[in-house]
């Protein structure tokens, strides 16, 4: 069995923080989004491969990661383009993968931004036992929520509808970004593009196989996380922090109160502010100042100011009467 975690996405709704950072490093808790989803694929014996599909301008970025990181399995392998608008969309890219890299075993995919609480494994699992293409689905719990996602509605553990973000949603079980495919299907992915079907999100993909076969949902309890906003990752550092505070130990934190939620990462400094449910990444200074719900990153200075909601990029310097 072979793997691809999805990690060419340019996160433009979280920059300043992420135009020169992969989302997928983001910090949640003592580790990245990313590494949680390694470390499933690195313990399963069954995956002999792992690839990392991302997009020319992070390929530097992800082969140094890489090189530095104690997994053994992934391997880089680069879509080409550098912008938003010159992306194949998810299926697109998928596809040129498969050809590109030659695969033909099983396969399972995921998109390197989700934060889940199920182990890879046991969907593998469940994917095995079932033989067919598979998807994992959560239930969101709230129809507003869904209108953003694919919908699928089951008998059992068989899909036997699709609704793709629909205006009116008619449940909350909605099909996040981990599938897998039998090695029999990855040839269909070029027929289906073939036919000028939709390229972005593999939900068309796996709607499409439904209409000629069986297809499977996995579905877990407990936590997922698509983490695409400011709002979204916040969400998931409350999660990987159990509501709580984190202050590295080489982190200076002085007559200032932390409320819930707060990350301070190492040679950060905090003195005589306020902070609640923000993310302060290394070797960043706050004075005097009230922070919520933002992430400041590497090296920011904020001095006298009052923020909420804001995302801070690297080495930005913001003073008392700046206008914030």
């Amino acid at each position: 069995m072979k793997a691809v975690v999805l990690a060419g996405g340019y996160a433009t709704r979280l920059w300043p923080i992420t135009e020169h950072r992969p989302k997928m490093f983001l910090p949640v808790g003592e580790n990245t989004v990313i590494d949680e989803i390694f470390e499933d694929l690195e313990a399963d014996d069954r995956v002999d491969e792992v690839f990392v599909s991302t997009n020319e301008r992070f390929a530097d970025t992800f082969a140094d990661y890489l090189d530095e990181s104690p997994f053994e399995k992934p391997t880089l392998s680069v879509e080409e383009t550098v912008e938003e608008d010159e992306k194949f969309g998810v299926v697109g890219a998928l596809e040129q993968l498969v050809e590109r890299e030659g695969v033909d075993d099983d396969l399972v995919v995921v998109a390197g931004d989700n934060m889940i609480s199920f182990d890879l494994g046991d969907f593998a699992d469940f994917f095995e036992d079932k033989g067919t293409p598979t998807l994992a689905a959560y239930d969101v719990g709230d129809r507003e929520r869904a209108k953003s996602y694919g919908l699928v509605q089951l008998d059992g553990d068989e899909v036997i509808d699709f609704q793709e973000k629909p205006a009116d949603p008619q449940s909350t079980l909605v099909s996040i970004a981990c599938y897998a495919f039998p090695a029999e299907t990855l040839p269909k992915l070029t027929t289906y593009l073939e036919n000028d079907n939709n390229p972005d999100e593999p939900g068309w993909f796996l709607q499409w196989l439904q209409r000629r076969g069986a297809v499977h949902a996995y579905t877990f309890d407990g936590a997922w996380f698509d983490i695409g906003t400011a709002e979204s990752y916040l969400d998931a550092v409350e999660y990987a922090l159990d509501g709580g505070t984190l202050v590295a130990d080489d982190a200076t934190v002085e007559g200032s109160d932390l409320g819930d939620v707060v990350h301070v990462m190492s040679g950060a400094t905090v003195t005589d502010s306020t902070l609640d449910r923000t993310v302060v990444f290394e070797d960043a200074t706050i004075s005097d100042s009230e922070i919520r719900n933002s992430v400041i990153d590497t090296g920011a200075t904020l001095e006298g100011v009052d923020l909420s909601g804001a995302l801070i990029g690297s080495h930005t310097s913001i003073t008392e009467g700046d206008g914030f």
